[in-house]
C-alpha cells in the first residue's frame, strides 16, 4: 500500500505547514523514508488555539445527544476502515498487523464508551438547610484542551483523550508524535466526517518543545493532557502549573510482576511472555521486573525463556511475525546500552541480548537473570523487549522491591492465596493491579498511575471527570405570599 503524507488539520481544513517544512516518517522495519508530515509554524499554532477557543462555545452548547452521536458515527467509520488503518499503523510504528488491528478495534470501543459517558455527566441536588433555598451542583466542560500523545499507541492514546474531551463538551488542539502521524490523522478524519464542527478538534505536528510551550501558555487553552515519559511529563506539568491549568499526566512505569509458587507456573509464564513482548515491550504498562518466589524461580524462568525463544521477530507487515522492530535507532541504542550495563555488572543473558540483522531496529526478545539494584535497567524504564528475573523468599521482600522505585503505574500478581491477594491489594503502590489475568486498559476501567507515573485517569467514568469542572449554584426563592 502507499503510505499517505500527513497535513495539519486546523479549523476544519487540512493544510500544509505555512513555512513549507516537513519531517520524514521512517519505516522502523527498514529505516527507509515512507512519507512526510507537515510542520506547524507559530502562526498556525495560534490559529489552532484560537479556533479551539471559538469552537468551544459552539460545542459545549451542543446537546449531549448530538455529541454522543458524533462519537458513535466516528467509531463505526473507524471500524469500517480498520484494515487499511492497521496497515498504515504497522508501516509507521512497526507493531505486527494483529496488534495494529487490535489497537484500532480498541480505539473504536473507546469512542463508543465516551459516546455513552457524554450522556451521563450528571450533577446533583444538595439538600439545603433552608426550605426556601435550592442547592445544585453542575458539571461543565473545562474548556479548550492541549493534548499530547505518544508513538507507541498513536490511535488508542489519542482516542482516550479526544473521546473524553469531546464527550465532556471540550474542544482540543491535539499534538501527536511525529514518528506516527498518519494513523492518528485517520482518527481525526473520521471525527470530521462524523459531523464534528470546524475548530472543535485541531491537529498539529512539529517541534515538540516549541508546540508544548506555546500551547500550554496560550490563554485560550484551559487544560493539558499528556502521555509520555516521566521527565517530559514533569516539565509539562510544571509549565501547566505556572499558568494554573489542570493537567492529566499518564507517564512511565517499571511494572513489577509478583509470581508466587502456588500459581500455575507454566500458564503464568506463557501469559506474561505474550504481555512482556507486546509491541516489542514499548508499552507503559509492560511487565518488567519479574519477582518470583525462590522455590518456583527455576521452573518459571525456564518456561519463560522457552516461550521467549519461540517468538517470531520480523517486519510487522508479515502476518506470521509476533514482534516487530523498535520505533527508532535511538530506542535500539538505548536498549543496547541498558543490556550492556547489566551484563557488565554481572547479569546473565538467558536469551536474546543482541540486535537482529543489519536493517531496521530489531532487537531480540531478552531475558536477564542475576540482576541487582546497582544496574541501570533495574532503575530506569527500559521501554523495550527486556524482562528481568528476580527471586524472593518472603512476600515482604517482594513488596519492598515492587514499591522501591518512584513509579506506580501497572502491577501484576499471580497467587491462589486469598491472604496474599489481600495483602498485595492493600500494600502495592500502583494505580492499577491485575491479579491472575491480564485485565488492564479496557475503556470502562480506570487507567492511570501514582507517584512519578502521573495523576488522573484516562479510562472508566473517571476519565471524563478530568475534562469537567464543578459549579455550585445556590438560590433562595421567596416564600409564597
Amino acid at each position: 500500500m502507499t503510505y499517505p503524507d500527513t497535513e495539519l488539520f486546523i479549523n476544519g481544513r487540512w493544510i500544509a505547514g505555512s513555512g513549507g517544512r516537513a519531517v520524514d516518517v521512517l519505516d522502523p522495519a527498514t529505516g527507509n523514508v515512507i512519507g512526510r508530515v507537515s510542520v506547524a509554524e507559530q502562526d498556525q499554532l495560534e490559529a489552532a488555539a484560537v479556533a479551539a477557543g471559538a469552537a468551544f462555545g459552539v460545542w459545549c452548547d451542543t446537546s449531549v445527544l448530538e455529541r454522543s452521536n458524533v462519537l458513535r458515527r466516528a467509531a463505526a467509520a473507524l471500524r469500517e476502515q480498520a484494515a487499511e488503518t492497521a496497515r498504515i499503523l504497522t508501516l509507521e510504528q512497526g507493531k505486527p498487523l494483529a496488534e495494529a488491528r487490535a489497537e484500532i478495534a480498541t480505539s473504536a470501543d473507546i469512542l463508543d464508551w465516551f459516546a455513552e459517558e457524554a450522556r451521563r455527566t450528571y450533577g446533583r441536588v444538595v439538600p439545603a438547610r433552608d426550605p426556601y433555598v435550592r442547592q445544585t451542583v453542575l458539571k461543565e466542560p473545562v474548556g479548550p484542551v492541549a493534548a499530547f500523545t505518544p508513538w507507541n499507541f498513536p490511535v488508542s492514546q489519542a482516542a482516550r483523550k479526544v473521546g473524553a474531551a469531546l464527550a465532556a463538551g471540550c474542544s482540543m488542539v491535539l499534538k501527536p508524535a511525529e514518528e506516527t502521524p498518519a494513523s492518528t490523522a485517520v482518527l481525526v478524519r473520521v471525527l470530521q466526517e462524523a459531523g464534528l464542527p470546524a475548530g472543535v478538534l485541531n491537529l498539529v505536528y512539529g517541534v515538540p518543545a516549541e508546540i508544548s510551550s506555546f500551547l500550554i501558555a496560550h490563554p485560550a487553552i484551559r487544560k493539558v493532557s499528556f502521555t509520555g515519559s516521566v521527565p517530559v511529563g514533569k516539565q509539562l506539568a510544571s509549565l501547566a502549573g505556572l499558568h494554573m491549568k489542570p493537567a492529566t499526566m499518564e507517564l512511565g512505569g517499571h511494572a513489577p510482576v509478583l509470581v508466587f509458587a502456588d500459581s500455575d507456573i507454566a500458564a503464568t509464564a506463557a501469559l506474561m511472555t505474550r504481555s512482556k513482548f507486546r509491541n516489542a515491550g514499548q508499552v507503559c504498562v509492560s511487565p518488567t521486573r519479574f519477582l518470583v518466589e525462590e522455590k518456583a524461580m527455576k521452573a518459571f524462568c525456564e518456561a519463560f525463556v522457552a516461550e521467549t525463544a519461540r517468538i517470531a521477530v520480523g517486519p510487522g507487515q508479515d502476518e506470521g511475525n509476533e514482534m516487530g522492530p523498535l520505533i527508532s535507532s535511538r530506542r535500539l541504542e538505548a536498549i543496547e546500552a541498558l543490556v550492556a550495563d547489566a551484563r557488565d555488572n554481572g547479569a546473565r543473558i538467558e536469551t536474546g541480548g543482541k540486535r537482529l540483522g543489519n536493517a531496521g531496529n530489531f532487537y531480540a526478545p531478552t531475558v536477564l537473570s542475576g540482576v541487582h539494584r546497582g544496574m541501570r535497567i533495574m532503575n530506569e524504564e527500559p521501554f523495550g523487549p527486556v524482562a528481568l528475573m528476580i527471586p524472593f523468599r518472603e512476600m515482604d521482600e517482594a513488596l519492598d522491591e515492587a514499591n522501591r522505585l518512584p513509579f506506580g503505574l501497572a502491577s501484576y500478581a499471580f497467587t491462589q492465596s486469598a491472604r496474599t491477594k489481600a495483602a498485595i491489594e492493600r500494600r502495592l503502590e500502583a494505580g492499577m493491579l491485575t491479579i491472575n489475568h491480564l485485565g488492564l486498559a479496557l475503556p470502562e476501567t480506570p487507567f492511570g498511575g501514582v507517584k512519578d507515573s502521573g495523576h488522573g485517569s484516562e479510562g472508566g467514568t473517571e476519565a471524563i471527570e478530568a475534562y469537567l469542572t464543578t459549579k455550585f449554584v445556590t438560590e433562595r426563592h421567596a416564600p409564597a405570599a
